[in-house]
């Protein structure tokens, strides 16, 4: 299918290929079709850095896929899919959200991967968590030379989170196009950082994270077909390479082959903001990161203590917070650490709600009503 800068989109040219083809996906007009060519480029926004090309994580993620189709006939300990959307009846993803006409991409899709960590690590669905994708992309991408015309990469934009951080949507509410960093002046205290993170580049690996720790920030070559992609499970039939692109997965299907992902384009696009992409295709698994955690600190009022837990080894003990998640005891020294644990036995024992305050996830002091 022919296109030339200016063009538009012939949508029934791209399903009669579909139709020939006995194609997955189902393509359709949508608002990103209507644009011309240059237009719709600018909804992408991911360019790999130093001397790697989209080309080679192509390569990387078929070769990826290939290796793990062969691992995973010999069984394997992750389910057979996977749906972060629909965990135990409970949805743990934000709201999709749209980027506009800025490559920006790198933004949403490391922040939504951020923000469903954060709720799977609290075990808490319908955690108020919404960050200020301008904040990471016009003040940390902005400081280091990035624009809407260049885009950015997912470690640059993780780096930003565990090294700076990001404050809430309200504090740098997002609008499409260059703009000075203007962030609210208390943003260092409403900051959310992470932990750490890693790259993932065994498919097996891939799918364990999902299923236990939480979505994962991946990118991929966009070819043009992609931008009237409605519903199924896409893979590129036609049409030149857009450019790269940044989402995050939230999840797998083993027997139909794809992977759940989470789009920048508003909810008028695809599956209400959502796509699958089959197995080995575009690249989807050259370039992935995991989030490790969720850097907490600070004061946790008016909770419950609902668990306990020790192993027999010194000072080794976690409790459960109600609402929050598993927490590490401090085990700074014996006084400490007795005390508190006596403490929040207490308070499970008794129900009594108390003030519990971490530091980086650890509990450091407990008062009980």
């Amino acid at each position: 299918m022919a296109e030339s800068d200016s063009s538009q989109m012939d949508v029934a040219e791209l399903q009669a290929t579909l139709d020939q083809q006995a194609g997955r996906w189902t393509a359709g007009p949508t608002f990103l079709t209507e644009l011309s060519y240059d237009e719709r480029r600018q909804y992408l926004g991911f360019e790999p850095p130093g001397s790697t090309t989209l080309q080679d994580l192509e390569r990387i993620g078929s070769e990826a896929a290939a290796a793990a189709a062969g691992a995973e006939a010999a069984g394997v300990g992750y389910p057979a899919s996977f749906d972060w959307r629909n965990y135990g009846g409970h949805n743990y993803i934000t709201p999709v959200k749209n980027q506009g006409g800025c490559g920006s991409c790198v933004a949403f899709g490391t922040t939504a991967t951020v923000e469903g960590t954060f709720r799977v690590q609290r075990g808490n669905p319908n955690l108020a968590v919404d960050l200020s994708e301008a904040s990471l992309f016009y003040c940390i991408a902005r400081s280091q030379g990035r624009t809407c015309a260049t885009g950015w990469w997912p470690t640059d934009a993780l780096n930003g989170y565990k090294n700076t951080g990001v404050p809430d949507e309200a504090c740098f509410p997002y609008t499409a196009g260059d703009q000075a960093c203007s962030q609210c002046s208390d943003w260092a205290a409403r900051a959310v950082k992470i932990t750490g993170w890693h790259s993932v580049t065994a498919v097996a690996d891939m799918k364990t994270w999902l299923s236990t720790r939480g979505p994962l920030s991946a990118c991929f070559t966009v070819y043009n077909d992609f931008f009237a992609y409605t519903s199924g499970i896409y893979h590129h039939v036609s049409g030149g390479v857009a450019g790269g692109h940044c989402v995050s997965i939230v999840g797998y299907d083993d027997p139909q082959g794809f992977w759940i992902c989470k789009n920048s384009w508003g909810t008028g696009w695809g599956e209400s903001g959502f796509f699958c992409i089959a197995y080995g295709q575009c690249g989807i698994e050259g370039s992935v990161q995991a989030v490790e955690g969720i850097v907490e600190t600070g004061w946790l009022s008016n909770v419950t203590i609902s668990g306990l837990w020790t192993i027999d080894q010194d000072r080794n003990a976690y409790a459960y917070v109600a609402g929050v998640g598993w927490r590490k005891i401090s085990a700074d020294n014996d006084v400490i650490f007795y005390d508190m644990l006596a403490q929040l036995i207490s308070a499970k024992a008794t129900q009594r709600p108390c003030n519990v305050y971490q530091e980086s996830g650890v509990i450091k002091q407990i008062y009980v009503f």
